[in-house]
C-alpha cells in the first residue's frame, strides 16, 4: 500500500522481451523510496537497473520489452496505467533523469540555452525573458561559472564535468519530487567526481528530493546512499541500509560484488628484474594553438596551452607504470603522443632506443607501431560495429605483411587468451557485454606482439566484477609476455591494484612521481592529496580494515 510520504513505489514488477525467445529482464522487483531518501541500485551490467528507471520514467522501448504485471505508484499516481501524455507531464515536472553520458543526452546542434528553455516551454506559462532568467539561476545552482556564457554554448564547447552539471541543473529546474541518476559519475575524474555528488546531496537537501541512483560504483554508494538494493538477472537479492549491507551482507552474490571492489590500499609491487628502459620520454611537449589565421592577421594575442608540459618519464620490460590525474590533465594526449597518434611539440620519445618523436610516414613509424599497441576506453567507438570481431582483429597483422589464415590462427588462439570461446570470432561487438568487448580490444592489441600496452582508462566503464576480472587478465598476460604497460586512469583504486609506480599529472605537468605505495600512502604534493581525499567511498576502507594512514 502505498503511503503519503512515498514518493516512489514498485511492487511485483515484471518486463519481458517481446521476441520469440521471451526472457524475463524484470523479475518481481520490489522496493520504495521517501521523500529526501536516496535509494542506490547496483549490480552487475544487465541485471536490470538501467530497465527498471526506464519504466518508472514510461520510457521503455515497447516494441522490445514490455511491462508484465506490477505497479509503479508517483505518489499516488500508477505510471503504467497512465496515459502517455500525463506520463509526458510528469516527466520534467514530478520525475526528471539524469543519464550517463551527457554528450548522447544533449543534442550537439542545440545550444545548451535553447535545450534549457525546451524545460520551461514545455511545463511552464513563462514568456521569453522569464525562461532566459530561470535557466541562468539554474545554471547558477549547479556551480557553473558564467551562466550567460554557458546559455550560449554548444555541448561540445563544456567539459565532461560541466556537461554534466547542465544535465543537472536541466533535471532539477522544477523541483522534481523524483530524480533518477542513472551512473551519471562513471566517466569523470576523482575532484569532478566527488563535486556533482555533493551538488546532488546539496540540493536533495535543500529540495527534499527522493533520488534513485543507480551505480556499479561501491565508492560511491557509501558516500551518498541511504539504502541500498542490491540486483543480480532481474532480481532483487536484499535490501537494506548502507552501512548494513556493505558490512555485513547476507547473499553470496552482495559478498562477491564487495570482495571485488578494489581497495584504496596499494599492493605489494612486483619486483621485476632490473633491465633497460623499454620506453623513454624525456622533456615531452605538445602545444595546442587556438591561433587561427585570422587572429594572425588581426594580431589577437595567440592562447596556446601546453597540454604536455616537460614530461620525463622511462618504463621497464614486466613493470606498469600508472599515469593519473583529473580530466584534462594532458594523461590522454600524453598516451597519444607516444603511439604517434599526435605529434609531438618537441622532446624525445625512445622506443628500444630509437627516437620516435618526430619520425614521418607510416613506414618509419611501423616498427614502434608494432612495439606499442593501446587499448582505448571505449570498444564501442574502438571497434568496427559493422564488421565481425576477427577482423578487427587480424586487421593490423595482415597490413603488416601476415597471411590471412596465420593471422587468424592466431587470433583464435588470443581470443581463448583473453577468456572468450574461440568460435565467438565471427560474432559482431553488438552481440557482446561491455567486459567482453574490452576483452576483444585487449586480443587486438596482443595479435601484433607487442613489448608495451598503453590502457587508456580501460576499465573506468566496466562495473566492479568485470573490473576485476579484466584487470587481472592485463596483469597476467603483462607477467606471461614480460610485457612493460602504461596504464592511464583517474580510479585510484584502481591504480592502487595494478600500477608498480604513479606518475600524477596536472595541467600538463608531473607533480609528483615514484613507487605507487609511497605515493598513495605518502603523497608530498597538495595536489595528490587532494585526489586521494576526493576518492569515493574512503571511508570504505574503514568498514573493511583497509585503513589509510592519517597523513594522507
Amino acid at each position: 500500500m502505498t503511503t503519503v510520504a512515498t514518493v516512489l513505489s514498485i511492487h511485483n514488477l515484471r518486463v519481458r522481451t517481446k521476441n520469440s525467445n521471451t526472457t524475463e529482464i524484470l523479475k518481481n522487483i520490489h522496493f520504495d523510496i521517501h521523500p529526501g531518501e536516496t535509494l542506490c541500485l547496483v549490480g552487475e551490467s544487465g541485471s536490470g537497473k538501467s530497465v527498471s528507471s526506464l519504466v518508472v520514467m514510461d520510457l521503455l522501448p515497447h516494441d522490445e520489452l514490455e511491462v508484465m504485471s506490477g505497479t509503479v505508484m508517483l505518489g499516488t499516481e500508477n505510471i503504467l496505467t497512465n496515459s502517455s501524455s500525463r506520463n509526458r507531464q510528469l516527466r520534467g515536472a514530478d520525475m526528471a533523469m539524469i543519464f550517463q553520458e551527457p554528450m548522447t543526452a544533449l543534442n550537439p546542434v542545440l545550444t545548451i540555452g535553447t535545450q534549457m528553455d525546451e524545460v520551461y516551454l514545455a511545463h511552464t506559462n513563462l514568456n521569453a525573458t522569464q525562461r532566459y532568467s530561470k535557466a541562468l539561476e539554474a545554471f547558477e545552482s549547479v556551480n557553473l561559472p558564467s551562466p550567460d556564457r554557458i546559455y550560449a554554448s554548444y555541448p561540445h564547447q563544456l567539459s565532461g564535468g560541466q556537461r554534466q552539471r547542465v544535465m543537472i541543473a536541466m533535471a532539477l529546474a522544477l523541483k522534481p519530487k523524483l530524480l533518477i541518476a542513472d551512473e551519471p559519475t562513471t566517466a569523470l575524474d576523482v575532484t569532478t567526481q566527488k563535486q556533482i555528488l555533493t551538488l546532488i546531496k546539496t540540493l536533495q537537501k535543500e529540495q527534499n528530493t527522493a533520488v534513485l541512483f543507480i551505480t556499479h560504483d561501491m565508492g560511491v554508494v557509501v558516500d551518498i546512499a541511504d539504502r541500498v538494493c542490491v540486483m543480480r538477472r532481474g532480481e532483487i537479492m536484499e535490501t537494506g541500509k548502507t552501512l548494513d549491507i556493505l558490512s555485513n551482507p547476507q547473499t553470496s552474490y552482495t559478498k562477491e560484488l564487495l570482495r571485488a571492489v578494489p581497495s584504496l590500499l596499494p599492493r605489494d609491487a612486483h619486483e621485476a628484474p632490473v633491465t633497460p628502459p623499454i620506453l623513454k620520454v624525456d622533456t615531452l611537449y605538445k602545444q595546442f594553438s587556438s591561433h587561427t589565421w585570422l587572429d594572425r592577421l588581426l594580431k589577437r594575442p595567440d592562447h596556446s596551452v601546453n597540454a604536455v608540459n616537460n614530461i620525463t618519464f622511462s618504463l621497464s620490460r614486466g613493470r606498469t607504470l600508472g599515469i593519473v590525474g583529473e580530466s584534462g590533465s594532458g594523461k590522454s594526449t600524453l598516451a597519444r603522443c607516444l603511439v604517434r597518434l599526435e605529434n609531438p611539440s618537441a622532446g624525445s620519445i625512445y622506443v628500444n632506443g630509437q627516437d620516435i618523436a618526430f619520425l614521418q610516414g607510416s613506414q618509419a613509424l611501423e616498427p614502434a607501431r608494432k612495439t606499442m599497441q593501446m587499448v582505448f576506453q571505449d570498444p564501442n567507438r574502438s571497434l568496427n560495429p559493422r564488421i565481425p570481431i576477427s577482423e578487427s582483429i587480424i586487421e593490423g597483422p595482415i597490413n603488416a605483411g601476415e597471411s590471412r589464415n596465420s593471422a587468424l590462427k592466431r587470433a583464435a588462439e588470443l581470443v581463448e587468451l583473453v577468456g572468450l570461446p574461440a568460435n565467438s570470432l565471427e560474432r559482431f561487438p553488438h552481440q557482446f557485454s561491455g567486459g567482453q568487448r574490452q576483452r576483444i580490444a585487449i586480443a587486438r592489441a596482443l595479435i601484433m606482439n607487442p613489448d608495451i600496452i598503453i590502457a587508456d582508462e580501460a576499465v573506468s566503464a566496466l562495473d566492479v566484477s568485470v573490473q576485476a576480472q579484466v584487470l587481472n587478465l592485463l596483469a597476467d598476460i603483462k607477467e606471461k609476455r614480460n610485457l612493460a604497460m602504461l596504464f592511464i586512469t583517474h580510479d585510484l583504486r584502481v591504480a592502487a591494484q595494478i600500477c608498480d609506480d604513479v606518475l600524477v599529472m596536472q595541467a600538463g605537468k608531473v607533480v609528483e612521481a615514484g613507487p605507487a605505495k609511497e605515493i598513495l600512502i605518502h603523497p608530498s604534493h597538495d595536489y595528490t592529496r587532494s585526489l586521494i581525499n576526493a576518492a569515493p567511498g574512503r571511508d570504505w576502507d574503514f568498514i573493511h580494515g583497509r585503513r589509510i594512514e592519517e597523513t594522507v
